[in-house]
């Protein structure tokens, strides 16, 4: 009596939560049919509410699909009358009358076409292959899913659950076919579109989370991997019980206990199998219930208990009667096979009328194309009569454009040698100003300069005479010592003196030679110490102008080098010129801010048989080719306009061989190295070759 009674209680327990059960999209969609405005909204509204307890009350999918497709059929309103249609499909082939729900679905579809419904379509569709899945048969079920998922891929639908749905409808397909790698392949885009992040919550056919784990497993299953497998279905039951999904609750369950079975577990199997069972017959889930009860009819046979055993075996035959029934089967085929026809037919009739247009489109081209050749003609004859004129005008402007192009170019090289020759005279009027001021400040500095030098000889011979006196002069030794050593550091401080002060006079003459205007006179000179002198003077007053900029001076000179005859003044301006060259293109390659780039100018002299040798070679950008062959023209420059600082190559080339008879070439590889190459007879000037008196 007291087992009765809690049988009641628990029956009434399972009713009140069958009565509250629903999914979490249900209570959103009930409050916006509440507040819908429109019949078109609220048909749609009803057939979107309905959807959203599919998998939990069968009897509220009929009674909202049913009301809005009265309404939707009341207003003439098609799109809505497809998809409610559809909803009672659902219901139809959950609870195993396949053939009924297969034309459901087929009505529905056409509805959805009549409509340009796409979304519906491939729900639809989708379904459809559901129907044929229930079957096993799996080649037409894949057929319906391929055409939902080219719906939802190319006809821009935001309903990604219905999206994850067919690729794991495709996957558990290709599970069925022993496809496994194909399985694999469609469930995992399933997943990974099912756990990415999102900016909306899931529209009324809920998370597809449950169905996507528990394929999922069946697939790690059939692998082999039991573990992994119980694990999946496991994660499949708790997402299922989140969701009120008691379709993928029972299913799940069910492939727990098939799994238990396989191996080897009879105890955890039949417990599973009974929970799949309670909750497939809830709804009913038809498919659910007949694997679930042949597999506890089989279970129970095998422990000999027979009553349980007839129990579940005639659960069994209802459902298998309900699915294979053999007449429902032919009606299926009947069905589907009237579909297929259907279809045929209706692409035979697109084929004929794309090619009735094509032949329309064809003819009406070769029309318009007449047409238009008859217009070209006589618009290519007007053309011909207008292009003769236009040659004759366009011989006229290139011949004045010709003669303008010329004139402007000779103007432009005019104006540029006019700028040149500008600068030159700029730069020559401020050297004889140079000159002039070199001169009196040479004269200035030639007094001081000799009156130190003479002091300080005087001053080295007075510390020579203290010291012999004060070696007559009896003093400690310690203090002799410490005396001798200051008058001996005394001595040769003066020396030093003496040595720097003739240096100083030698830059000196140096200077009154270099601005002397009086006819040059050839002495003989170190071309070493006289090379040296001129690149440091150039150099500390490049650095007077850019205290940023350093270089490296690399002197290597040749101590047999005998004294040349030459004028110094002029070879000293010539080597300004060649010095100023190399500091300012180092420098410009400094500043283009190369790494582990140092500025390096190197002076080289040396014997040549007969000639002494100058090379001035510094790593700057280098010379072209073509800058190379009218370097030492006049007017050359390489530096931007007003930015000359020395007497040009030109003239340091005319000194050197005109006024000394030596040579003066330049070598040089782009971006690596540039150098000047200076030759002078030891033996002074030679006679003046023929072509050295040509006239500028």
């Amino acid at each position: 009596m007291m087992l009765r009674s809690l049988a009641v209680c628990i029956g009434v327990l399972l009713a009140a939560a069958r009565a509250t059960a629903q999914s979490p999209q249900s209570a959103p969609l009930r409050q916006a049919l509440a507040q819908a405005t429109s019949d078109t909204s609220r048909v749609l509204l009803l057939a979107d509410l309905s959807a959203s307890y599919r998998y939990s009350r069968f009897d509220s999918v009929r009674y909202y699909a049913l009301q809005g497709l009265r309404l939707a059929r009341r207003i003439g309103y098609t799109k809505g009358e497809g998809r409610c249609l559809s909803r009672i499909g659902i219901l139809i082939g959950e609870r195993g009358n396949l053939p009924a729900a297969l034309r459901t679905n087929l009505q529905a579809l056409q509805l959805h076409e009549d409509s340009h419904d796409t979304e519906g379509t491939a729900r639809t569709l989708n379904q459809t292959g559901l129907l044929y899945y229930a079957l096993d048969d799996f080649r037409p079920s894949l057929s319906y899913y391929f055409r939902a998922l080219q719906l939802y891929e190319q006809g821009g639908i935001q309903d990604n659950s219905q999206l994850i749905s067919v690729l794991t409808n495709i996957g558990a397909s290709y599970e069925g076919m022993q496809r496994l790698d194909s399985a694999a392949h469609y469930l995992n885009r399933a997943y990974t579109l099912t756990t990415a992040p999102r900016s909306r919550d899931w529209s009324c056919w809920g998370n597809p989370l449950p169905y996507v784990l528990r394929e999922l497993g069946l697939l790690q299953a059939v692998q082999g991997n039991s573990a992994a497998g119980v694990r999946y279905y496991h994660r499949s039951a708790r997402a299922a019980a989140l969701e009120n999904d008691r379709r993928s609750s029972a299913r799940a369950f069910q492939y727990l206990a098939e799994l238990y079975h396989t191996s080897g577990q009879p105890d955890s199997s039949r417990y599973y199998a009974r929970k799949a069972l309670a909750v497939g017959q809830t709804l009913p889930f038809t498919l659910g219930v007949l694997h679930t009860s042949r597999l506890l009819s089989d279970a129970y046979e095998q422990l000999g208990q027979h009553d349980s055993t007839l129990k579940y075996l005639r659960i069994m035959l209802t459902a298998q009667d309900s699915l294979y029934n053999p007449q429902r089967i032919k009606q299926i085929d009947a069905i589907g096979f009237a579909e297929q026809q259907r279809l045929r037919q209706l692409e035979e009739e697109a084929s004929r009328l794309s090619t009735e247009v094509r032949t329309y489109a064809l003819w009406g081209t070769l029309g318009a194309l007449l047409v238009l050749a008859l217009l070209l003609a006589r618009h290519i004859r007007q053309q011909q009569q207008a292009h003769r004129q236009l040659q004759s005008l366009n011989a006229q402007i290139v011949q004045q454009k010709t003669e303008l192009t010329q004139q402007r170019d000779r103007l432009a090289k005019m104006l540029q040698e006019l700028r040149s020759a500008q600068g030159q005279l700029l730069l020559r009027e401020k050297m004889a100003s140079l000159g002039e001021l070199m001169a009196g400040v040479a004269h200035e500095i030639q007094n001081p300069m000799s009156n130190v030098r003479n002091f300080a000889a005087i001053s080295a011979n007075l510390c020579q005479e203290i010291r012999e006196e004060l070696a007559r002069v009896l003093l400690p030794i310690d203090d002799q010592q410490i005396i001798d050593e200051m008058f001996q550091n005394l001595s040769q401080y003066q020396t030093s003196i003496v040595k720097f002060s003739q240096r100083a006079e030698g830059i000196v003459a140096g200077m009154l030679e270099y601005s002397s205007s009086s006819p040059a006179q050839r002495q003989p000179t170190s071309l070493s110490m006289l090379a040296n002198e001129y690149m440091r003077l150039t150099y500390q007053d490049l650095r007077l102008k850019n205290t940023r900029f350093n270089a490296a001076l690399l002197p290597d000179f040749d101590a047999a080098l005998p004294d040349v005859l030459v004028v110094r003044q002029d070879i000293g301006r010539a080597l300004v010129s060649l010095f100023t060259t190399a500091f300012y293109a180092v420098q410009q390659r400094q500043r283009l801010g190369e790494e582990d780039y140092v500025p390096q100018v190197t002076l080289t002299t040396r014997r040549d048989q007969d000639h002494a040798e100058i090379r001035i070679r510094y790593n700057g950008l280098g010379i072209s080719e073509a800058a190379r062959a009218s370097i030492f023209q006049r007017f050359f420059t390489s530096k931007p306009s007003g930015d000359g600082s020395s007497l040009g190559l030109a003239v340091s080339y005319d000194i050197i061989t005109r006024g000394h008879g030596g040579t003066l070439r330049v070598e040089s590889q782009e971006g690596e190295f540039t150098e000047f190459i200076v030759r002078l007879p030891l033996q002074g000037k030679p006679s003046v070759p023929p072509e050295w008196t040509r006239t500028e």
